[in-house]
């Protein structure tokens, strides 16, 4: 499931990551066999409903999850010349919150509320870029500035509760930035904040990439912030990625039957002019089942027996379009 075949140095190379889960119900197959590349700049947006690998895979490239009961069970994700799978707990931490920042979806639980903001912000600063305190404080001044807090010096001895959440994703991402990490995760940040928040987090994060450079995955469920800051879209379900594009050619030409369904629940008229909402019917998989047919087969109007039996690779379906499905829907018929 190779997605890129650029000859640039890639930020980060993953390959063949799989991730599973020991329950008491059984073993859940979170993330099978994804592979991908990042550029040096580049955002890649991944989306999929809720369930469908995005925040598992991205916790795994960072071993962020809680082993037992979670287990990577194959891959490799190459970093700066290292295995992050593979180093020790040191240098990982070294790299954490260093070189990779990573903004978590809940602004509130991502701080901790009996520190102050200035300490939480000081903090990476002085354990991974060794500065002294008040050089650490100022450049906190100059991070709480960049992401657009007003008043920013002062605000430093404020706890979290006293932010409002817009403003504590700001500190959040203040925080992700301090040590000019060359890559920034961020698992859906703007889910919890209103449309207007969004609209400014969504430009801070345009800005930041344009001054700092720095190459950005964006996991997201909304395929709407993914139109407005993605250079590429990798779409998950069931723990695979079953379509890679540009953004351009995601929108204009989805190939794969699923993101064609994401596309037709966003918000929009019919030919009447009334408003529609549509849903995509069905239920996600079951990941406790071993997936050895197409995920989205139960759900798919396309599905045919070959879909029920066998799971399709990741294929060149265009010009860097990768689909994983049997049906081509341009011609309403069996691939070859």
């Amino acid at each position: 499931m190779d997605l890129d075949s650029q000859t640039s140095e890639p930020v980060i190379e993953v390959t063949d990551l799989k991730t599973i889960f020991h329950t008491q119900d059984g073993t859940v197959y979170a993330v099978n066999g994804l592979s991908f590349q990042l550029q040096p700049g580049e955002l890649l947006g991944v989306v999929g409903e809720s369930g469908c690998g995005k925040s598992v895979t991205m916790m795994s490239l960072l071993r962020l999850l809680p082993m037992p009961p979670a287990e990577i069970v194959s891959g490799t994700v190459q970093f700066e010349g290292k295995d992050l799978l593979q180093i020790d707990d040191d240098e990982l931490r070294k790299i954490r919150g260093g070189r990779i920042g990573f903004i978590f979806q809940d602004p509130m639980t991502s701080l901790n509320p009996v520190f102050t903001i200035g300490f939480q912000i000081m903090e990476p600063l002085r354990e991974h870029l060794g500065l002294d305190k008040s050089a650490a404080r100022d450049k906190a001044v100059e991070l709480l500035e960049l992401v657009g807090i007003p008043s920013a010096r002062e605000r430093l001895r404020d706890f979290p509760h006293q932010f409002s959440g817009g403003m504590r994703q700001r500190v959040v991402i203040a925080i992700a930035l301090a040590c000019d990490p060359k890559l920034l995760i961020a698992d859906e940040p703007t889910t919890a904040l209103d449309v207007t928040v969004q609209a400014q987090i969504l430009e801070i994060v345009r800005e930041l990439r344009q001054k700092l450079g720095m190459a950005i995955v964006w996991i997201t469920h909304d395929l709407g912030v993914v139109a407005g800051i993605a250079d590429r879209v990798a779409v998950m379900y069931g723990g695979f990625i079953v379509e890679y594009a540009h953004v351009s050619a995601l929108f204009e030409n989805p190939q794969h039957p699923y993101t064609i369904a994401l596309l037709e629940t966003l918000p929009g008229t019919n030919a009447d002019g009334e408003h529609r909402l549509l849903s995509i019917s069905g239920q996600a998989p079951n990941l406790i089942n071993k997936p050895n047919s197409c995920p989205f087969a139960p759900r798919c109007k396309f599905a045919f027996d070959k879909c029920r039996e066998q799971n399709p690779q990741l294929e060149m379906r265009g010009d860097d379009h990768k689909v994983s499905c049997w049906f081509d829907v341009e011609k309403n018929e069996a691939r070859a």
